[in-house]
C-alpha cells in the first residue's frame, strides 16, 4: 500500500465499531478454506528473491520481474491464461501479471487483484506480498477445486503501485471499453497479515456495498468484528472505481495505531502501529500475523466462489449452461409458478449470492408451498444434473424425527419423481450444494420442482438459492 497522494491524507480515517449486516448479504455460503500453509511457502519465495536481489522487489529491479515471473509460472501451470504486461515508469519497466480461468461467461467477469511490488528499502512481505500470495493461493485452489464458474474469474497482480498505483491503472486505462464494461465486481487485497493486525473493510465506493457487506458478513459469521475503512486513493481498486465498477477489498492496518478499543477486540498492542514494519527493511517473513493471513485468505476465498456463481444475468445463461431461466432468482418470480411470496429478498434470510432467492416454509404452522419451472432437456445429452444450493434452519429437534421436509421432485407428464428430501434433521448454518442426477429425464419436457412442508409447530425454514439443470 502507498503513501496517501491527497494532500493532508497522511491518516486514513477509520470508522470505529463493528458493521451491521445489511439485509442484502449474499455471504452465507459454504466456503473454502484456502491453505494457509501453502500462502506462507509462497511468501517465503518472494522473501527468497528479495535475498537474491538486493534486499527488495521494487518496480524496475531484478527482484520485481523474479517475482512476477514465479507468479505467472504458478498460474501458468494451473491452466490459468496469463498475459505479462509491460509498461514504462520513471523507475524502469514494469509488469503486471493478468491471469484468466478459461471457463464461464467472459460477457461477466469478476476481478480480485493486488499489488506484487516492493518499496525499495525492503522485500515487501506484508505490503504486499501478504495480498498476492493470498490471491494467487486463491486462484490456484479455485482451479483445484473442479468447480464450473457462471462467470469468468480474473486475477490480476499489479506493478509499481507504490509508484502511483501506475500498473492498475495502465490496465484499465487500456483495456477498450467493452471490455471494461464486462467487469462486475473488482476486489482489492493490500496487506492482510500485519503483525498487530485489525480487520478492516473498504468502504469507499457505494457501487460496492453489496460486496462490502458480504465480506463484512462472513469475517462476523467467523466471530471476526470488523471497521470500515475509507481506503480512497491508496491501493489499487481507486482505476476501477474512478470507471463506476463496483470494488470491495479488505486491509489489516499499516502505520496507524491500535487504539485500545481496538485492541480489546482484535487483541494485539494498543499504542502501537498495526504494522511497525511498513515501508520499512523489517517488513521480512517475520513480520506476519499468520492468524490473520489465515482468516483473511479464507475470506478470498469465499468471495470468489460466491461470486463465481453470481447470476448477472437474471435470465438464461449462454447456449451449453444451465438450461433453467432465472436460476438465481435476482429477477423476482419470473419463469417460475407455484406458491406466491417464495421467491423473496426478505433480509431475515441471507441469499446464496445476490439478494434474491427462495425461502420456503418457515411458518411454524401446518401448511405446504412450492415453486417449479418447465425445462427442456436435449435428447442429445449424454448426462444431465440439477443442482442446488440450500441452507436449513429449524426450531425443531436436529436428533432423530423428522417434522417438516423440502421435496426435490421432477414431474414428467403424469408422472413425479422425488429424487431428493431434506427435513429439520439436516440443519445447516451455511449454504450447502447438492446435486441430484437427471440424465433419465433427457429428451424430456419436464418441470423442476421443490415442495415444502411443516407440521403444525416449530419453524424450519428451507431456503434455496442458484439452481442449475446442466446438460
Amino acid at each position: 500500500m502507498r503513501k496517501s497522494l491527497v494532500p493532508g491524507l497522511g491518516v486514513v480515517a477509520l470508522v470505529a465499531g463493528a458493521v451491521l449486516v445489511t439485509g442484502n448479504s449474499a455471504v452465507a455460503a459454504e466456503s473454502p478454506d484456502i491453505s494457509v500453509t501453502n500462502t506462507k511457502a509462497h511468501l517465503d519465495q518472494l522473501q527468497s528473491i528479495a535475498n537474491s536481489n538486493g534486499g527488495n522487489r521494487y518496480t524496475g529491479r531484478a527482484g520485481y520481474k523474479a517475482s512476477a515471473d514465479y507468479v505467472k509460472a504458478k498460474l501458468d501451470a494451473a491452466g490459468y491464461t496469463t498475459t505479462l504486461q509491460s509498461f514504462s515508469t520513471s523507475a524502469g519497466t514494469s509488469y503486471n501479471v493478468i491471469a484468466e480461468w478459461p471457463h464461464g461467461d467472459a460477457n461477466h467477469v469478476v476481478m480480485a487483484g493486488s499489488h506484487l511490488d516492493s518499496v525499495s528499502s525492503g522485500p515487501g512481505i506484508n505490503d504486499n506480498g501478504s495480498g498476492s500470495a493470498g490471491v494467487l493461493e486463491t486462484a490456484l485452489a479455485y482451479a483445484a477445486s473442479g468447480q464450473t464458474p457462471r462467470n469468468r474469474l480474473r486475477f490480476g497482480f499489479w506493478g509499481a503501485e507504490e509508484l502511483g498505483l501506475l500498473g492498475s491503472k495502465y490496465y484499465v486505462n487500456n483495456l477498450p471499453s467493452a471490455e471494461r464494461d464486462k467487469i462486475e465486481l473488482y476486489l482489492n487485497f493490500d496487506m492482510i497479515a500485519s503483525p498487530n493486525p485489525g480487520y478492516f473493510v473498504y468502504d469507499d465506493n457505494p457501487a460496492g456495498d453489496g460486496a462490502r457487506d458480504d465480506l463484512v458478513a462472513y469475517f462476523t459469521s467467523k466471530s471476526v468484528q470488523t471497521e470500515f475503512i475509507d481506503v480512497q486513493g491508496r491501493s489499487d481498486h481507486a482505476a476501477f472505481r474512478s470507471l463506476g465498477i463496483p470494488t470491495a477489498g479488505t486491509f489489516s492496518g499499516a502505520e496507524d495505531t491500535k487504539t485500545s478499543a481496538q485492541a480489546s477486540k482484535w487483541g494485539g498492542t494498543a499504542g502501537s502501529a498495526f504494522d511497525p514494519c511498513y515501508h520499512r527493511s523489517c517488513d521480512t517473513i517475520n513480520n506476519l500475523n499468520l492468524t490473520s493471513l489465515d482468516r483473511q485468505i479464507d475470506a478470498i476465498g469465499h468471495m470468489i466462489w460466491n461470486y463465481a456463481q453470481k447470476d448477472y444475468t437474471g435470465g438464461p445463461p449462454p447456449t451449453g449452461g444451465n438450461l433453467l431461466q432465472n436460476p438465481g432468482f435476482e429477477s423476482g418470480a419470473v419463469n417460475w409458478t407455484g406458491t406466491t411470496g417464495v421467491i423473496t429478498n426478505s433480509s431475515s434470510r441471507p441469499a446464496h449470492t445476490g439478494s434474491y432467492k427462495a425461502w420456503l416454509q418457515g411458518n411454524g404452522r401446518s401448511s405446504t408451498e412450492n415453486l417449479g419451472q418447465s425445462v427442456a432437456i436435449p435428447a442429445t445429452a449424454t448426462a444431465a444434473s440439477l443442482s442446488l444450493w440450500i441452507r436449513i434452519d429449524t426450531a425443531e429437534t436436529t436428533s432423530s424425527t423428522v417434522y417438516d421436509t423440502v421435496k426435490v421432485q421432477i414431474v414428467d407428464g403424469s408422472t413425479t419423481t422425488t429424487l431428493a428430501t431434506y427435513s429439520n434433521l439436516n440443519k445447516s448454518s451455511a449454504y450447502v450444494q447438492k446435486t441430484l442426477d437427471v440424465t433419465q429425464y433427457k429428451g424430456r419436457t419436464v418441470t423442476v420442482k421443490f415442495v415444502g412442508q411443516e407440521d403444525s409447530s416449530l419453524q424450519t425454514s428451507f431456503v434455496i438459492d442458484d439452481v442449475a439443470l446442466t446438460a
